[in-house]
C-alpha cells in the first residue's frame, strides 16, 4: 500500500521535472523560460517532494502517522500544485490575481503541512529522533513567507530598491528556508543510512544547534531586507553559514570514516557542498555590495547553479535512494532497482557538476551555452532511469513470488566475498571528453573572448616592473580609454564596471575580464607588454559606441604602433554586429525569390481599441532567428516574438501598465514615445532575468513608437526591438478596414546572426521594409473592396530612414500627421464644414524616423493597388506591398 502511494505521488514530482526540462531544451521559444524553469523545479517539483517526503520523514522518526493519513495528504498535494499552477499560470499572463490566488494556496497548504506535524508531534513524546521534524515544521512556516514575497514582486509597480529588497528576501527564504531546513533536517538521518553508518554521537546536539542558528539566521536576513540594511542582511547569511558547518559536522565526520559510493549519495553530498559555497558567496556579496540593486544581480547571478547543483542533485539522489526502498519486493528487487539507478553515475556526476562549476566560471559564452545542455541531458537522464528502474523492481518482485530459487552452497560462499562492483570507467571517460570537446569548440569559435590570442610580449624582455592601472566602464567608454608603458613592464589592469549595463574588456592579446555585472571589479593580468594592444568591449554593439581602449608600448619598435594604426589587432575582433563578416546574409538575399516555407505574414488587420481605461500589458524580450527576406536570416532580438512588437491601442485618457520581461541574453529597455514621464527610471537597461513595469497615462492622440534605448540604440531597433502604440484621436470615425504599416531598415550582418552594426553607423541598409518582411504584401496583398473605406496607419520605426508613403492609384481625402490633421478629417482641412471647399487630396505621407501618421481612401474601381515608400530606391530593397481591390 505505501508503495504504491509513493508510486504515485511522486509521480507529479516526475511530471514537473518533466516539464522543467522540456522548458529548459526549448527556452529560446519559450517566454520568460528562466524564471519559469526555476518555478517548474522549485515550486513544483522540489516542493510536491517536500511535502511528501518530509510526512514520510516526520512518520518514521515519530513512529506515529499523520492526522488525516494518505487522504488529508492528498488533499495538501491537490491544494499546492493548483496553487503552483496558478502562479505560473498568473505570471506567463501577467494577471497578478490569478498569481495571489496560487501564492495563498501553496502557502495555505504549507501552514496546512507544518500544524499537522505539530498535532503529530504531540502524541510522540520520548522518540530519539522525533525533534527533527521540527526543521520540517519551520520550513512549512517559511513557505508562506516566501510565497507572499514571490507575489508582492509579481506587481507590476514595484520597482527600484523596494523591488530588490522584496526579491532578496524571497530568494533567501525559498531556497535557504523552505528548502534549506527541509533537506538539512531529513538529512540528519538519511545521510547515515545512506553511508550506512550509525548516527553521530554528536547529530543530535548539532541538528538542534543547528536549527536554533539557522531559524535566527534567516530571521536576522528578513530583517535586514525590511530595514533596508545591507550589513544586516549579509550578517544574516552568514550566520546560516555558522549554522550549515554546525549541523553538517557529523556528516563530514561519517562521510571521512566511509566515503560514500553510490550515486544517491555522492550526488546528495555534492549538493550540500553546492549549498555551503553558494551561502559564502551571498554573504561576501551582500556584504561589500554597495546598493540593493547590485545586491539583486549577485543572488540573481547565483540562482540558477544553485537550484540546481544543490537542489536538483538533493531531489534525484533521494529519489534514488528511497525510491528503490519504497518500492519493494524483496532483496533481489531493491538489488535491480539500484542497480539500474548506477548506471553512468560518475558520468552523469561529472556532466552536472563539472558542466555548473564551469557555468559558474568567467568563461565565454559559447562555454556556458554548451555545458548547460551537457547539465540538462545529465539531469534528465535520472528521471528516465527511476522510470526503468521501477519497471525492473515490478517485474523481480512478480518472479520472487513465484517461489524461492535454489541457489548453490558454493555460489552463496562466493557472493559473501564478492566486493561491491566497481563503475565502468568508460561513461566517466566519455563525460569528460564532452565537456573538453564542448570547452575547445567554444575556445575555437572565439578565442580572444577565451583569454587567447597573438602574445602581447613580441619578444620584449621582461623588465621587471608592475604597472597597475585602474580603469572604469561607464557610459559607454572606458575611463581611461588608453595606458601608455615601456616596453617588457607587466601589465594589470583593474577593471571595474561603474554602468548599469554588463560589460567587459576584451584585449587583441586574449587577454579579458569575463562579462561583469553592475559593480563589479575583475583584474586582467596582461602580461609583458612589448606591442601595442587594441581592447573593446564584446557585448554587441559596444565597440561600435566606442567601447574602446588602447595599450601604447613605449620603445617597443614597430610593433609600438596602434593595432588599430597597422599593428597585429584584430580589426573585428569578434565582435558582435561588427562589420567584416565573411559572409553576409545579404550576399543570399533575393528581393524576388519566394519565402521559406516557415515565413508567416505579419498581420496588419488592426483590432479596435480595447474597453476599458486601464491596459495591463506583458511584454517578453525574446531572441528569435527567423528568416526577414528571400534567402536573408536574421537572429532578432523581438518584443513578445514578432518584429514589430505587439501593437497597444487606446483612447486619450487612457493608462498603460506594461511589465517588461528580459528573457534575452543581454541587456534591454523600452522607451514608450506614447507617454510623457521622466526616463530615469522607466527607461533603464535590465539585465537577463529582470523586469520593470511602465506606467503611463495617454494625454495626446497619434501613432507612436516604441522601442530599445539600450545603446547603442541604432543596433537594438534594428535588430527588431520596436512596435506602435495607437492612441485615437476622439471622435475617430469607424472604416470598413484599418491596417499597420511600419517601416523599418535591415542592416544585415552574417547569415542566422544580428544586424551590422558598422552597416548601421553608414546608414547603408541592404533592406527597407514594411512589418519586418521583404515585400511580403506583394505575395499576400491586403484585402479591400470597392467603395469600401480604408484607414492605413503607417509609422517609421527607423532607425535612420524616412519614407513618402503612396498608395499607386490612389488618392488621399484624409492625412493625419504627428497628431494632427493635416487633410480631412472632424472639423480639419478640407472636410465638410472645415477650411477648403473640399475637393483637396494627398498623394503621400512624408514621415521622418519616429514619426507616423494615417491615410484614409476609397477605391472606385477594383485592380491591384501598390503601395510603396516614394523614395524609390527603398521601394526598390523592399519597402513595398499591394492593396488587392475586389468589386
Amino acid at each position: 500500500m505505501r508503495g504504491r502511494w509513493h508510486l504515485r505521488v511522486n509521480a507529479i514530482v516526475v511530471a514537473w521535472l518533466v516539464a522543467a526540462a522540456v522548458v529548459a531544451a526549448g527556452h529560446r521559444a519559450v517566454p520568460q523560460a528562466t524564471w519559469l524553469m526555476l518555478h517548474l523545479l522549485l515550486l513544483g517539483a522540489a516542493s510536491t517532494a517536500i511535502l511528501i517526503w518530509s510526512a514520510h520523514f516526520a512518520e518514521a522518526v515519530r513512529r506515529r502517522p499523520l492526522p488525516g493519513g494518505h487522504r488529508a495528504q492528498a488533499a495538501r498535494l491537490a491544494l499546492h500544485n493548483a496553487g503552483a499552477l496558478a502562479v505560473v499560470a498568473g505570471l506567463l499572463t501577467g494577471t497578478w490575481p490569478a498569481v495571489v490566488g496560487g501564492a495563498t494556496a501553496v502557502g495555505t497548504a504549507a501552514l496546512w503541512h507544518a500544524g499537522t506535524l505539530v498535532a503529530q508531534g504531540r502524541g510522540a513524546l520520548g522518540v530519539r529522533l522525533g525533534w527533527t521534524a521540527r526543521y520540517f515544521v519551520a520550513s512549512g512556516v517559511a513557505l508562506p513567507v516566501g510565497a507572499g514575497l514571490g507575489a508582492l514582486l509579481a506587481r507590476p509597480d514595484l520597482t527600484g530598491e523596494l523591488a530588490s529588497r522584496a526579491y532578496v528576501a524571497h530568494v533567501t527564504v525559498m531556497l535557504l528556508g523552505w528548502v534549506g531546513l527541509t533537506v538539512v533536517g531529513a538529512l540528519v538521518t538519511l545521510w547515515p543510512t545512506m553511508l550506512r553508518v550509525q548516527l553521530h554521537p554528536d547529530a543530535a546536539r548539532a541538528g538542534t544547534h543547528g536549527l536554533v542558528v539557522l531559524v535566527l539566521a534567516l530571521t536576522t536576513t528578513l530583517a535586514g531586507t525590511a530595514s533596508g540594511s545591507l550589513p544586516v542582511a549579509g550578517a544574516g547569511i552568514a550566520l546560516y553559514l555558522v549554522g550549515l558547518v554546525r549541523v553538517a559536522w557529523p556528516w563530514a565526520a561519517g562521510a571521512r570514516d566511509r566515503p560514500p559510493t553510490t550515486f544517491a549519495a555522492q550526488s546528495v553530498g555534492l549538493g550540500v557542498v553546492w549549498l555551503g559555497l553558494a551561502v559564502a558567496t551571498w554573504s561576501v556579496g551582500l556584504a561589500t555590495a554597495p546598493s540593493w540593486d547590485v545586491a539583486h544581480a549577485r543572488f540573481a547571478g547565483l540562482i540558477a547553479p544553485l537550484a540546481v547543483g544543490f537542489t536538483a542533485q538533493v531531489l534525484l539522489g533521494a529519489l534514488a535512494h528511497l525510491g528503490p526502498m519504497i518500492l519493494g519486493g524483496g532483496p533481489s528487487a531493491v538489488r535491480a532497482a539500484m542497480a539500474v539507478l548506477e548506471r553512468g553515475a560518475g558520468a552523469r556526476l561529472l556532466l552536472v557538476n563539472g558542466g555548473l562549476a564551469l557555468f559558474v566560471a568567467p568563461v565565454p559564452s559559447l562555454v556556458r551555452v554548451g555545458t548547460s545542455m551537457l547539465v540538462l541531458g545529465a539531469l534528465v537522464a535520472t528521471p528516465v532511469l527511476l522510470v526503468r528502474a521501477v519497471v525492473v523492481s515490478r517485474r523481480r518482485a512478480r518472479a520472487a513470488q513465484g517461489g524461492p530459487t535454489l541457489v548453490p552452497v558454493a555460489d552463496l560462499a562466493t557472493a559473501r566475498r564478492r566486493p561491491e562492483p566497481r563503475r565502468p570507467m568508460g561513461p566517466t571517460v566519455a563525460a569528460a571528453a564532452a565537456l573538453a570537446l564542448v570547452v575547445a569548440g567554444a575556445v575555437a569559435a572565439d578565442p580572444a573572448a577565451a583569454g587567447l590570442g597573438t602574445s602581447s610580449a613580441a619578444g620584449a624582455a621582461a623588465t621587471g616592473r608592475v604597472v597597475e592601472v585602474e580603469v572604469e566602464a561607464r557610459d559607454m567608454r572606458f575611463e581611461p580609454s588608453s595606458v601608455t608603458v615601456d616596453a617588457g613592464d607587466s601589465l594589470v589592469l583593474v577593471v571595474t564596471n561603474v554602468d548599469t549595463a554588463v560589460h567587459d574588456l576584451v584585449l587583441d592579446s586574449g587577454a579579458s575580464s569575463g562579462r561583469m555585472a553592475p559593480g563589479a571589479t575583475v583584474r586582467v593580468e596582461v602580461g609583458v607588454v612589448g606591442r601595442a594592444l587594441d581592447g573593446w568591449c564584446s557585448v554587441a554593439g559596444h565597440r561600435q559606441m566606442g567601447m574602446l581602449f588602447d595599450v601604447v608600448v613605449r620603445g617597443g619598435g614597430d610593433g609600438a604602433a596602434s593595432a588599430s594604426e597597422g599593428g597585429t589587432g584584430d580589426a573585428d575582433g569578434g565582435a558582435a554586429g561588427s562589420a567584416g563578416v565573411a559572409s553576409s546574409a545579404a550576399d543570399a538575399m533575393d528581393l524576388r525569390g519566394d519565402p521559406a516555407d516557415d515565413v508567416r505574414p505579419y498581420d496588419p488587420a488592426l483590432a479596435q481599441a480595447p474597453a476599458g481605461t486601464t491596459h495591463r500589458v506583458t511584454l517578453d524580450v525574446t531572441e528569435v532567428e527567423r528568416e526577414v527576406a528571400p534567402g536573408a536570416r536574421q537572429a532578432l532580438w523581438t518584443f513578445g516574438g514578432t518584429t514589430p512588437g505587439p501593437t497597444l491601442r487606446g483612447k486619450v485618457g487612457d493608462t498603460f501598465v506594461v511589465t517588461l520581461r528580459n528573457d534575452g541574453s543581454l541587456g534591454h529597455s523600452i522607451d514608450f514615445h506614447a507617454g510623457a514621464v521622466a526616463p530615469d527610471e522607466v527607461t533603464r537597461t535590465i539585465e537577463p532575468g529582470e523586469s520593470l513595469t511602465y506606467t503611463f497615462t495617454a494625454t495626446r492622440a497619434g501613432i507612436w513608437t516604441y522601442h530599445c534605448s539600450t545603446s547603442p540604440m541604432s543596433l537594438h531597433i534594428a535588430n527588431g526591438m520596436f512596435g506602435a502604440v495607437i492612441i485615437d484621436p476622439p471622435d475617430l470615425p469607424r472604416v470598413d478596414r484599418e491596417y499597420l504599416l511600419v517601416q523599418s531598415e535591415l542592416y544585415l550582418g552574417e547569415q542566422g546572426g544580428i544586424a551590422d552594426a558598422t552597416k548601421i553607423g553608414a546608414e547603408r541598409p541592404d533592406a527597407v521594409v514594411f512589418n519586418g518582411y521583404a515585400n511580403q504584401y506583394d505575395r499576400t496583398p491586403l484585402p479591400a473592396r470597392v467603395g469600401e473605406r480604408v484607414r492605413l496607419w503607417v509609422l517609421d520605426a527607423g532607425p535612420n530612414r524616412p519614407t513618402s508613403f503612396h498608395v499607386v492609384g490612389g488618392q488621399f481625402d484624409t492625412v493625419f500627421a504627428e497628431g494632427a490633421y493635416l487633410l480631412g478629417g472632424p472639423g480639419g482641412p478640407g472636410a465638410a464644414g472645415g477650411p477648403g471647399d473640399g475637393t483637396g487630396g494627398a498623394q503621400s505621407l512624408a514621415l521622418a524616423p519616429a514619426q507616423g501618421g494615417f491615410v484614409e481612401l476609397s477605391f472606385s474601381e477594383p485592380g491591384t493597388y501598390p503601395f510603396v515608400s516614394h523614395l524609390v530606391v527603398d521601394a526598390e530593397r523592399g519597402a513595398r506591398g499591394t492593396l488587392a481591390v475586389r468589386p
